[in-house]
């Protein structure tokens, strides 16, 4: 879940259903910064997405219009807004996840204020709890996927676990994203460390880099064109049949298919997921004060939360949220993901990603 998230625009082109996601990407496609009293400006990475039906209702019930601006994946939006925190693009940010929030945290990104709602906000998912400047609303699971069919036809079990991906049978067949440019390959990354250790995370990707990983800059590369089990994988020719993803990927290739499948296309090994959580909040200097708070309560609202699932592919955090039966089926979080306190990332990913670009990139 960016973390950055899925470009589910690339992954509707390989299925031919472009027209309907792209119309999801914003307000009636008024995007841009603004500090009119009138509108409430929400920056984000670039998978925002949400029903036009949804954003009307707030509009009308708030009465600010609402403007998008994406800049980017997770990690290029959170440095952007950071750099220009004094004199914000908009009011709101949304797409900063637990492994990049304290970056956000500490360059003063974000002014307090506890949203309306936040009392049914699940507790696993909460942070900051004691100045409120940031407000949890998604989660997801970053995991590898691997191609069916590939598997199918070479009479080879998927891989389940971090163990499994280093064994000499899944050689040459794992692409992954950059961690210092991604936020799935730093989830990734983030999910071996908590798996063996502050130590053992290097000698384990020591062994993943001798058994032929490869390393793109990021995820739509990776799934988009490396990967062959997704429907714009396989126009590509992409010839790797394991890609770090998220957990609700397999969703995507069913509900955007014409004929859909009784199955998913693509699988997760299960073993090998790390939780991710996205978090919004009042930027620092914000113009619109007042709509960026009611666009925060809008955000935690049970209309959004239940709308999510199927415009950007992650899971409510509202306790009681219904989500729809095909993303339960086809996508169902993780049973038991790695996890990492975000005190822990805070204190140890710039020297994790600088000594894992030295080991695996050189």
């Amino acid at each position: 879940m960016s973390i950055t998230k899925k470009r589910l625009t690339a992954v509707a082109v390989g299925l031919g259903m472009v027209g309907g996601l792209a119309a999801c990407g914003s307000s009636g496609g008024d995007q841009g910064a603004g500090g009119d009293s009138k509108t409430v400006t929400l920056v984000s990475h670039d998978s925002w997405a949400a029903s036009k039906s949804v954003i009307a209702a707030f509009e009308k019930k708030s009465g600010y219009k609402v403007r998008v601006l994406k800049d980017g994946d997770a990690g290029q939006a959170v440095n952007k807004a950071i750099l220009t925190k004094d004199n914000p693009q908009g009011d709101v940010f949304f797409g900063v996840d637990n492994t990049l929030l304290s970056r956000a945290l500490d360059n003063g990104l974000f002014q307090p204020y506890e949203a309306e709602g936040s009392d049914r906000i699940a507790p696993e998912y909460r942070a900051d709890q004691d100045k409120h400047r940031v407000t949890p609303v998604d989660t997801g699971d970053i995991c590898v996927n691997y191609d069916k069919k590939y598997f199918a036809d070479h009479k080879l079990d998927p891989p389940r676990s971090f163990d499994d991906l280093v064994k000499p049978q899944y050689k040459n067949l794992l692409v992954t994203e950059n961690a210092s440019t991604s936020s799935p390959g730093l989830g990734f990354l983030l999910g071996t460390a908590a798996k063996y250790g502050d130590e053992g995370w290097q000698d384990y990707w020591k062994k993943l880099k001798a058994n032929g990983v490869k390393v793109v800059d990021g995820w739509e590369q990776a799934y988009n064109e490396e990967f062959s089990g997704s429907a714009s994988g396989k126009k590509a020719k992409g010839d790797r049949p394991l890609v770090v993803s998220y957990a609700s990927s397999p969703p995507v290739e069913v509900v955007y298919a014409d004929p859909k499948p009784t199955t998913a296309p693509t699988g997760v090994a299960q073993g090998t997921c790390f939780r991710q959580v996205e978090y919004a909040g009042l930027l620092s200097n914000a113009k619109n004060t007042k709509g960026g708070k009611a666009f925060l309560d809008f955000l935690i609202s049970e209309r959004f939360q239940e709308d999510m699932p199927l415009n950007m592919y992650v899971y409510p955090v509202r306790e009681g949220a219904q989500v729809p039966p095909d993303f339960v089926k086809y996508g169902p979080q993780a049973k038991d993901p790695e996890t990492m306190d975000p005190a822990k990332i805070a204190d140890h990913r710039d020297q994790w990603v600088k000594s894992w670009t030295s080991l695996v990139l050189r």
